[in-house]
């Protein structure tokens, strides 16, 4: 089995169509890195806004009983 570049540097540049490649490849990784990390960061942010509507209803069901009854005006 031979090696077709003669070196890194060749194998690098890919005679001249390297960069394209390179750049391809890039992304092509960016992509799929994306698609891989998406589904965790939105369940991060799904799990924080939930805990953030808790808190908020916690406080309100604090607040609704912390509040003394009216007193009914009899006339």
């Amino acid at each position: 089995m031979q090696f077709q570049f003669a070196s890194i540097a060749d194998f690098l540049s890919m005679n001249g169509h390297g960069v394209y490649v390179w750049i391809a490849y890039g992304i092509s990784f960016a992509a799929l890195a994306a698609l891989a990390l998406q589904p965790a960061l939105r369940r991060r942010s799904m799990q924080r806004e939930l805990a953030r509507q808790q808190r908020i209803q916690q406080r309100r069901r604090e607040r609704t009983q912390a509040r003394p009854e009216p007193l009914a005006v009899s006339e």
